[in-house]
């Protein structure tokens, strides 16, 4: 709703008062016993260098007395290791309508040690706090010290695995690492607090989805030392927690905090399967604890996380193998627009969609649970690529943004639609008495119904499985829409004139209904919209997408500034970009992307991405006549809608072509299983206690691999004994994670290898999995045994994949699982072994602790691209080899992308599926990821620009681990453009 200067200062004054007499005298307050009224919402944040204040009633957030509506998006810094990139989807989401970013902080990501934290580089979070603020983004802080987050042990340091305490509970001896933890990450946060002026961070949340110990001692103590904890270290904004599911755990109230009283929002997990129907978590639903958002009535509706997609195991259960795509498709506009929109009804105003950008779990950052790609089937993709499942989150964003009558509605008057196939859910606000409906379809197919309940007595149309909002009362500038039929997206004042955008679904036919209360002097701007006026009532219509935008200027009925109305379809939608500036709001119409606008004198100065050639048509300021496009000067002319309109179109982009890979060099990578190989500077592996969650078999020492310090990646074991020349067989125990695997070599010779199965989705979420590797000795090797010197010395070399720790979802220390060898037995004979075993080596000091495992080739630094493969063998792919073991593959190539173009690249491989053997991909030193041929899904790997060279060389590193049991690769291996643009932003190189 525009407001006059009058009323504005009026209103926000009020606002203002009503605060400074309610408030509790700190930069944070909840409950004024007076509600705030409606008006502007806060401003787009920055690092203003003024102090802020932040509070909440019922209804919404209050940000300096003004309200504000959450619309948040979850991406993660450390799923994207190129920080100039944080930048490039910050700018996306802002540009999308998105005012909040959510961003878990992963403790095992910055902690290689206790007493270590690294905060530099990829690990920056000051930066990417900076950056969030930069680009006008509220933040949601989510530090853990427990996150899940389908990464590593939940978020926990590998170290911590191997330490004495009972995690996620009140134990000193954990909460002694929590409060190093949390001191040292809290320091940079303090800093960047929303109210002291000094960055953007709005909320902070303590612990995550805890609901193991919610009703003992423990499980209150721990939240109360959080609590404080925080607090002691200067976070002053409102904390929170986020509850499993509809339970009511950690309301308000439900654990001390010091004495402090008004500061603690309770908000709620959801992820609704696509097949059901939405549920109603508040004003429209049961109530009480399990209610949703009515366990904690004094608070706002919180959803800090509500499903924009969902994960995808090894093997691809969750999608039948076909991968995020599916999990897009299920989880599609439609999907967001029917779940959103009913959170919306139901009071919810803070809320978070997870993912918004999923990312990549590089290195060995995945928890079991999922491969490498975590793309999560999120509005943008894993290549950072918008898609159009971002149509409701666009709309619903801006909608958000520049109508804020919708930061206050109660449940009103029951509406039925004459078919009451469409639910309809009525509100209202009480300031404004604008009126919303929320209509939504559950039914396989569109259904067209009046709703004389609300006096709208045309077809309003919502398609199978989906839903729309519609709007009654509505202040537009100095107009009331009397009623609609599509969703109003944007309202703001540009130059002289009023402009409304309605969008909707291609094909539709909307209607807009205005309030003129003299005849007006319609100006039809487009070939497809009609209008017709009677009894002080315009009705225009326009068939949505027939002609891209369709434009209405509206003048002549008694009202000084005109209005410009404005109708699109979601692809037109995902053109139109809303812009605040100090001088006033704009409206860019044509491009792919808008990333900044700043006004200079008069000109305009518009920065942003082209896919294919567009116009451009702008909307601004009184005394704009002037445009630039990424720098350069773009000739226009003022349009008849009062815009400035480009000349010429811009240029799209040119995509840039990718080299062919070749020149291949090839090294066996496995000298650990060769007897005579040194490992006198290995571990001993003889400890016989360890703080673990598994037994120690009875007469065997300790040979899980984090009680040695190795916690990442693959783990290599030698036993050495002599004699025990009756032996036939041996049993080899191991615990791993999902699609573990175990190789064994006897004095050289091949055993064979185990794996774990492909799990299916019952099995999907098991953190830990366990097996008895049983292989009988080759009968040549029992002879030989037989034979052989009773004092001579055998070795036997294990080989494990660990693939990571249990999330500990349940707070039952599942994360310190044995990962590694847990027992070995012999048939035949009782050697007795003395054991060795090497992991990880030192930590690299850029790349970080989870980049590389224990193969020979990392710990020799095959991996980096400045190691000298001069004196490998010359290789050709695809390859078709058997052996058991692993083979490393090197080549170089070189990218030549133009300057100005964000080329996303991506690299495949691909085989016959039988053949068994999986990959490690290093670009340039760093572990993209692991790909396993027989099981998949995942065939295609984003490589990150920063550290993809695109203007230079690059190396490739493959680590190829192959079970012997079938021809192994690799196949094909090629780059694979995945996205490009004409614009993006500036790339350093990490």
């Amino acid at each position: 709703m525009e407001l006059s200067r009058r009323t504005f200062h009026a209103l926000a004054g009020t606002a203002a008062l009503g605060f400074a007499l309610t408030g509790s005298g700190s930069p944070t307050s909840a409950n004024p016993a007076r509600t705030a009224p409606t008006g502007p919402p806060p401003p787009v944040p920055s690092a203003d260098g003024q102090p802020h204040e932040i509070g909440f009633d019922p209804y919404s957030l209050l940000v300096d007395g003004r309200r504000l509506v959450l619309w948040s998006g979850e991406m993660h810094p450390f799923r994207l290791p190129s920080p100039s990139l944080w930048r490039d989807v910050l700018e996306k989401m802002r540009a999308h309508g998105y005012n909040a970013v959510s961003v878990y902080v992963a403790w095992n990501y910055h902690s290689p040690a206790p007493g270590r934290y690294d905060f530099t580089g990829v690990r920056d979070l000051d930066l990417f706090l900076r950056t969030a603020a930069e680009t006008g983004m509220y933040v949601i802080l989510r530090p853990g010290p427990y996150i899940n987050a389908e990464v590593d042990a939940g978020g926990f340091p590998g170290w911590l695995t191997a330490t004495e305490g009972r995690a996620r509970t009140s134990d000193p001896t954990y909460l002694r690492y929590v409060d190093e933890w949390l001191t040292a990450v809290n320091a940079i946060v303090a800093k960047r607090l929303f109210t002291q002026g000094t960055g953007t961070v709005l909320l902070y949340q303590i612990e995550n989805e805890y609901d193991a110990h919610v009703d003992e001692p423990s499980g209150r103590a721990y939240m109360s030392y959080l609590y404080e904890k925080v607090r002691a270290d200067g976070i002053d904004v409102p904390l929170f927690h986020n509850d499993k599911g509809r339970n009511g755990h950690w309301t308000p109230g439900s654990f001390g905090t010091g004495g402090e009283k008004g500061r603690w929002l309770y908000g709620f997990d959801g992820y609704p399967e696509p097949d059901r129907v939405p549920p109603d978590w508040g004003l429209f639903g049961s109530g009480g604890a399990t209610g949703g958002a009515t366990a904690s009535p004094k608070t706002p509706g919180f959803l800090p996380e509500f499903g924009g997609g969902w994960f995808d195991p090894w093997g691809g259960s969750a999608f039948d193998g076909k991968g995020y795509a599916e999990a897009r498709r299920t989880r599609d506009a439609a999907y967001e627009r029917r779940f959103h929109l009913t959170n919306l009804a139901n009071g919810i105003t803070l809320h978070n969609v997870y993912m918004t950008y999923g990312g990549t779990s590089w290195g060995w950052l995945p928890a079991p649970a999922v491969y490498t790609s975590y793309d999560y089937g999120a509005a943008f993709d894993e290549a950072r690529n918008a898609t159009p499942k971002l149509a409701p989150m666009h709309q619903t964003g801006q909608l958000l943004r520049f109508v804020p009558d919708l930061a206050k509605l109660r449940r009103a008057k029951s509406v039925r639609a004459t078919d009451e196939r469409i639910k309809v859910y009525h509100l209202t606000n009480p300031d404004t008495g604008a009126h919303f409906y929320v209509l939504r379809n559950d039914t396989g197919e569109a259904v067209s119904s009046t709703l004389p309940d609300a006096g709208i007595d045309v077809p309003v149309t919502v398609p199978a499985r989906d839903a729309k909002l519609i709007a009654a009362g509505l202040r537009l500038g100095n107009r009331t829409l009397v009623h609609s039929t599509v969703q109003p997206m944007v309202s703001l004042a540009a130059g002289r004139q009023d402009i409304a955008v309605f969008a909707g679904r291609r094909g539709e036919m909307a209607q807009v209904v205005l309030e003129c209360a003299d005849e007006p002097t319609p100006m039809r701007l487009d070939a497809e919209p009609a209008w017709a006026y009677n009894l002080g009532k315009l009705n225009i219509t326009a068939p949505l997408g027939a002609g891209g935008l369709s434009r209405v200027r509206v003048e002549g009925d008694g009202v000084d500034t005109p209005m410009l109305v404005l109708f699109a379809d979601d692809a037109t939608a995902l053109r139109l970009w809303p812009y605040e500036t100090p001088s006033g709001p704009l409206l860019v119409y044509g491009p792919a992307l808008l990333r900044s606008a700043e006004l200079r004198g008069s000109t305009v100065h518009l920065t942003g991405d082209t896919t294919g050639q567009t116009g451009l048509e702008v909307w601004g300021p009184r005394g704009i006549t002037h445009v630039t496009w990424n720098g350069r000067p773009v000739p226009t002319r003022i349009s008849a809608s009062g815009s400035l309109l480009a000349l010429r179109p811009l240029p799209g982009v040119t995509r840039p072509a990718l080299p062919a890979l070749d020149g291949w060099r090839r090294r066996a990578g496995n000298p650990e299983s060769e007897p005579d190989f040194d490992d006198s500077d290995w571990t001993a592996a003889d400890k016989e206690t360890t703080f673990s969650t598994t037994p120690v078999p009875d007469g065997q020492p300790v040979l899980f691999a984090d009680d040695y310090g190795f916690h990442y990646g693959d783990v290599w074991y030698r036993g050495e004994w002599t004699g025990a020349p009756g032996v036939e067989s041996l049993s080899l125990s191991y615990s791993t994670g999902t699609q573990g695997l175990l190789m064994a070599w006897l004095d050289g010779e091949p055993l064979g290898t185990h794996r774990m199965p492909v799990p299916d989705k019952d099995r999907a979420r098991q953190g830990t999995w366990t097996a008895k590797a049983g292989f009988d000795l080759p009968k040549r090797l029992r002879k030989k045994l037989r034979e052989a010197d009773p004092e001579r010395r055998h070795v036997l070399s294990v080989l494990v994949r660990p693939m990571q720790h249990d999330m500990d979802g349940e707070a039952l220390d599942t994360h310190k699982a044995a990962r590694g060898l847990t027992a070995v037995t012999f048939e035949g004979g009782s050697p007795e072994v003395t054991w060795r075993i090497q992991g990880a080596a030192t930590p690299d000091s850029v790349r970080g602790p989870m980049n590389t495992g224990g193969l020979h080739g990392e710990r020799e630094g095959w991996h980096l691209p400045e190691y000298d493969d001069g004196d490998w063998k010359d290789a050709r792919l695809p390859r078709s080899d058997r052996r058991q073991g692993v083979t490393w593959y090197r080549t170089d190539f070189r990218l030549d992308v133009a300057p100005g173009v964000d080329a996303s690249i991506g690299l495949v491989l691909d085989d016959d599926p039988g053949r068994a053997y999986r990959v490690q991909i290093f670009l340039n030193g760093w572990n993209m990821g692991q790909y396993v041929n027989d099981v998949g899904p995942q065939h295609t790997f984003v490589l990150p620009n920063g550290i993809l060279r695109t203007r230079g060389a690059n190396t490739l590193a493959l680590a190829v681990l192959s079970d012997g049991t079938t021809p192994s690769g690799p196949g094909e291996v090629r780059l694979t453009l995945l996205g490009a643009a004409a614009g993006g932003v500036p790339v350093k190189p990490v």
